[in-house]
């Protein structure tokens, strides 16, 4: 039995998906935390980008409800449609 702890933060925001999962530089551009991909690429390469409290510098990190992403000290957390 798998079990998996959602620990949602006060102030960050919930981006629905209705997909299985959806890749980090989606995800940005979903969040509105990017304005478009290649600027999603680059704050992603510069090590800006935090999954799940470390940090990511894989575009396609896939994402599932649960998992939260950090950018300039502003949270996001994935949940499920």
């Amino acid at each position: 039995m798998k079990v998996r702890v959602r620990v949602r933060h006060g102030s960050d925001i919930p981006i629905p998906i209705t997909t299985e999962f959806i890749k980090l530089e989606s995800f940005l551009k979903l969040a509105n935390a990017a304005e478009t991909g290649g600027m999603a690429k680059n704050m992603i390469q510069d090590g800006e980008v935090l999954v799940n409290g470390e940090i990511c510098t894989q575009r396609g990190k896939k994402l599932r409800p649960g998992d939260r992403v950090v950018l300039s000290d502003q949270g996001y957390y994935v949940t499920g449609a």
